[in-house]
């Protein structure tokens, strides 16, 4: 005998062994039950939620002899024709490939003629949204008055597209997609009855994949199965071409450590074992998906498919990442994805990776927004400008003349002090500061604790956060205008902005101790 599928062979045959439809079932069981038969069902949902199957169901109930509790008997002589398909009363049509109005014109034919061997004749149309327009026209009339002894059932995944005179003339049934933790079950049971074994991580990843549909699961089961005996979690990706949860915590463990090097050494290692970029995308996302439901959800219960052991890392994760961090991500990793359908995949996703371990690279607001939150944590992000400074202890002593509290702007360039022209503070500097609370947040932050001073045309800003020339080192910045801007309207006048120095060194102050110190406070290693 040849080998069954067993998305086939475990097909329901009464309304009983159906799967997560218990709102559909317990309403046909009751219509059967009450003889109470429609003349026309419209079953509609995403794939493998059990249409097709409750479809042949319903058809061999209605002419069940026996029918206890709205299930066919199985046994009876109608019930036994079906199971055989001796019968010719139970028509399915493909409207995928029958679809033209010729093909309805000659099903209307034969609705005229009256059942062989049964007491209904069923027509079971699935697919019925790929019908052309005129063969939906010569349907309608045939559907709103059929033959008494007939019943349309018609079975779709795209409803929307059904015209409203068709969607008018039926009993509308919506099929939902399927628990994870019910298709979990019936894979445990489908696994007692074939003699394998399976662990509980390799059928919550089966679930997971399925999205909600028991065949689409059945079939992934089906090709472990043919892959090995004994179904683990390897075994799941390995078949699949997935890349499981171990890696998928990695990856974002290294985002969370601003590993990018890491990151790229792993990416590296799934290419090589042939995992698809774009479908590494894609679980990175499911993956962050479930840590912000986790974050935002604070019941008990959470929407979330997976171990008891990945729930308890998932929940690790969505205490070190920020809520706001979280939505960064998966915007990143949806516009990725979009990205990966035209371009190089791995260089796009490799991009990405780089681009959410560091911040610094991004432009976008919540980047720079994460980076101010970092600063006030006070976590010290290196620049370019403080290692070029950090070059400078090589120098010798007597090169040493005065220190600087920040290193000079590149931007502008540095206003000559005269005696006509010295530096005053500003002493409505605060005033500026609540300007940019509501107008710039970023900048605001970054000048948290910050002096500035009037020196002829310029404004000259002392911020302790190194940050700052990052910020406003471009002359179309965001950052630099505002600033102008909130300085002009409490000023009355417009000032170009440059960076605060401080006063030579007096004779009584030792030059090399000084600097470093202000080594120190940048966190630049000194020789001992």
């Amino acid at each position: 005998m040849a080998y069954k599928a067993l998305y086939r062979k475990y097909r329901p045959q009464t309304f009983s062994d159906v799967v997560g439809q218990d709102h559909i079932v317990e309403t046909l069981k009751g219509e059967l039950a009450s003889n109470k038969i429609s003349h026309a069902y419209l079953f509609t949902g995403t794939r493998g939620t059990g249409k097709t199957s409750c479809a042949k169901i319903l058809a061999k109930a209605v002419n069940c002899e026996d029918v206890k509790n709205g299930d066919p008997c199985l046994s009876c002589p109608s019930c036994s024709l079906i199971a055989a398909e001796e019968v010719t009363d139970i028509v399915e049509i493909d409207a995928a490939s029958n679809n033209g109005v010729d093909d309805i014109r000659a099903l209307r034919e034969q609705i005229t003629f009256s059942p062989t061997a049964l007491k209904y004749r069923v027509y079971i149309i699935d697919e019925v949204h790929m019908l052309s327009p005129n063969a939906f026209n010569a349907l309608l009339k045939t559907l709103e008055e059929p033959p008494t002894h007939t019943i349309f059932i018609l079975a779709t995944t795209e409803v929307h597209k059904l015209p409203a005179t068709i969607l008018s003339r039926c009993q509308r049934f919506d099929f939902r997609r399927i628990e994870a933790s019910k298709i979990c079950e019936r894979i445990e049971y489908i696994a007692k009855e074939e003699n394998f074994s399976i662990t509980p991580q390799a059928s919550a990843l089966i679930a997971a994949a399925a999205d909600g549909g028991m065949r689409d699961a059945l079939s992934i089961l089906d090709l472990c199965l043919s892959f090995s005996s004994e179904i683990t979690e390897k075994t799941v990706t390995d078949v699949c071409g997935m890349s499981g949860n171990e890696y998928l915590n990695k990856l974002s463990d290294c985002i969370i450590n601003c590993d990018a090097e890491a990151a790229l050494t792993l990416i590296d290692e799934l290419h090589k074992n042939s995992v698809d970029m774009l479908r590494l995308c894609n679980d990175l996302s499911s993956h962050f998906r479930d840590i912000m439901i986790i974050k935002t959800v604070s019941s008990k219960t959470k929407p979330v498919v997976c171990s008891t052991e990945q729930l308890k890392i998932l929940e690790g994760k969505a205490q070190a990442f920020d809520i706001k961090d979280i939505m960064r991500t998966l915007s990143m990793l949806s516009s990725c994805l979009s990205n990966m359908q035209s371009s190089d995949r791995r260089s796009i996703f490799e991009m990405t990776i780089i681009k959410l371990c560091n911040p610094a690279l991004c432009e976008d607001y919540e980047s720079l927004e994460k980076r101010v939150r970092n600063l006030e944590k006070g976590i010290t992000v290196p620049t370019a400008a403080v290692v070029e400074e950090g070059h400078k202890t090589e120098k010798p002593k007597e090169q040493v003349k005065e220190i600087k509290a920040e290193p000079k702007a590149k931007e502008e360039k540095e206003p000559v002090k005269t005696e006509e022209n010295t530096e005053a503070p500003i002493k409505e500097w605060k005033e500026i500061m609540k300007i940019l609370e509501t107008s710039c947040p970023p900048i605001f932050g970054v000048l948290n604790g910050s002096k500035a001073y009037i020196q002829g045309a310029y404004l000259l800003i002392d911020a302790p956060n190194p940050m700052f020339r990052d910020f406003v080192k471009k002359d179309d910045s965001v950052y630099r205008n505002a600033i102008k801007k909130a300085a002009a309207t409490v000023l009355g006048k417009n000032y170009k902005l440059g960076p605060y120095k401080a006063q030579t060194v007096t004779e009584h102050e030792d030059p090399l101790k000084a600097l470093s110190e202000k080594l120190k406070n940048l966190e630049i290693p000194t020789a001992k």
